[in-house]
């Protein structure tokens, strides 16, 4: 089927990019002094290559931050055992610090183009691939388009589509059409996704499931993790994890609320943006809380209440130190973090109502009974006293968790198939080219 013209709004969008290139420019200088982007690889945000193309076949994956990279490894381990060579892009400086630790070898990484058309010819120019998958929401106008025009397979896996996004595609509804209708196929977490995306113009749409069930848990240093057990000892610990500006507060209300009830507890607090580490401290000084900053070489030792663990890449470290977790984003309008990973390392999971994000698996987990839902400082307060007072609850809480999640996992293993058809036309034509 022939995809429509390009909408008005979208030559717009074109030829305000090209024209202001240099503007975009300037932008990424700026955010590199700011620290967003990594200076010594800046040349590849305008599409210059950092290393060579592999040879063969290769498969493009993009995922834009932390958690949509990490959900990609499955398919890129499954892409090199059929024989490819990976390259995996990422927007984000944590996104490449930790995907970079991640990929096995046939896969490189590097930073994703902005979506200046110049910049995006450039980049294909030199990678030429002859696959492309993006995650989630990724749907970045001049790179489709361009991926279009060369005839490269452009396929969204973890496809998600949120009502408030919908809402927004759908006040332009031609122009969702056009960019849609140039996606090969979508492959969608939800039914209801599925439907949001029909619903814009994309012609063939899939249910695969949600990709970070099938993720690998996150790693910890076994030899920091000896060590924190030992620095710790018995003492009763929870862990608040990827939390968002107004939740610190909320948490070190908690903690001071169980001070009596639970003598000597430790609450470990891993901000989602490492770099608000002295913001999450001051929360807890203002409550006459000693804390200390692991970015700073703090340790969580018997007269601290509050470990602050403003590091990246750690949190496999902190949910195996804990058997209770709770994640942020959730007490503020963020949507919530993902719960799939501290409930595969066996903790019981307490929320916010906020949970938009990860709606099916909060779900799935609150109505097995493996998470709780808490609103405010004193629910928080009354769940963890109650959760690390009775181990055996938590512990059966962590099971009941697992056990919710087993009937979602195998979105690798059906992203995989549907991808299978793509791989042998690929396999095809690199013989016919030969």
């Amino acid at each position: 089927m022939k995809a429509p013209p390009l909408t008005i709004a979208l030559r717009a969008y074109r030829f305000g990019l090209y024209v202001g290139e240099p503007a975009v420019a300037g932008l990424l200088a700026w955010r590199s002094r700011q620290g967003k982007e990594d200076p010594g690889r800046l040349p590849e945000r305008r599409g210059l290559a950092g290393r060579a193309r592999p040879s063969g076949s290769l498969v493009w994956m993009h995922g834009a931050s932390v958690g949509e990279a990490l959900s990609l490894v499955g398919l890129v381990d499954g892409m090199i055992a059929r024989g490819f060579s990976v390259l995996v892009t990422t927007g984000t400086r944590s996104a490449a610090e930790l995907i970079g630790r991640r990929l096995p070898a046939g896969a490189v990484h590097q930073y994703m183009p902005l979506d200046a058309p110049r910049w995006i010819e450039r980049f294909l120019d030199h990678w030429h691939p002859d696959l492309a998958l993006v995650a989630e929401s990724e749907i970045w106008p001049n790179t489709v388009i361009a991926l279009h025009r060369r005839g490269i397979p452009l396929l969204l896996v973890n496809g998600r589509m949120s009502e408030r996004s919908f809402k927004g595609w759908v006040r332009s509804p031609r122009t969702a059409e056009a960019l849609l209708s140039r996606i090969a196929i979508c492959l969608a977490q939800t039914r209801d996704d599925a439907e949001r995306f029909e619903r814009l113009g994309a012609p063939r749409v899939s249910i695969a499931g949600n990709l970070k069930y099938d993720s690998a848990v996150p790693p910890a240093d076994d030899q920091q993790l000896a060590y924190l057990r030992d620095v710790i000892g018995d003492r009763p610990v929870w862990v608040a994890a990827s939390t968002h500006p107004g939740e610190d507060a909320t948490i070190a209300e908690a903690h001071a609320a169980l001070q009596e009830r639970v003598p000597n507890l430790l609450t470990v607090v891993v901000p989602r943006h490492p770099q608000r580490g002295e913001d999450v401290a001051a929360c807890a000084s203002a409550l006459g809380l000693r804390s200390t900053l692991r970015s700073r070489g703090g340790r969580p030792h018997g007269n601290i209440d509050v470990y602050v663990a403003d590091t990246l890449g750690e949190l496999g470290l902190f949910y195996r130190l804990a058997p209770l977790v709770f994640l942020g984003g959730s007490m503020t309008q963020r949507g919530g973090q993902n719960p799939i990973e501290p409930t595969r390392l066996d903790a019981a999971i307490l929320h916010g109502p906020n949970v938009q994000n990860f709606a099916q698996v909060y779900h799935a987990l609150d109505e097995a009974g493996g998470a709780l839902m808490v609103a405010d400082a004193g629910e928080l307060a009354a769940a963890v006293g109650a959760l690390l007072l009775d181990p055996r609850r938590s512990r059966a809480m962590a099971d009941a968790g697992n056990a919710a999640l087993r009937p979602f996992e195998g979105a690798v293993e059906r992203t995989l198939a549907i991808l299978d058809p793509f791989i042998a036309q690929m396999k095809l034509s690199a013989v016919i080219a030969s």
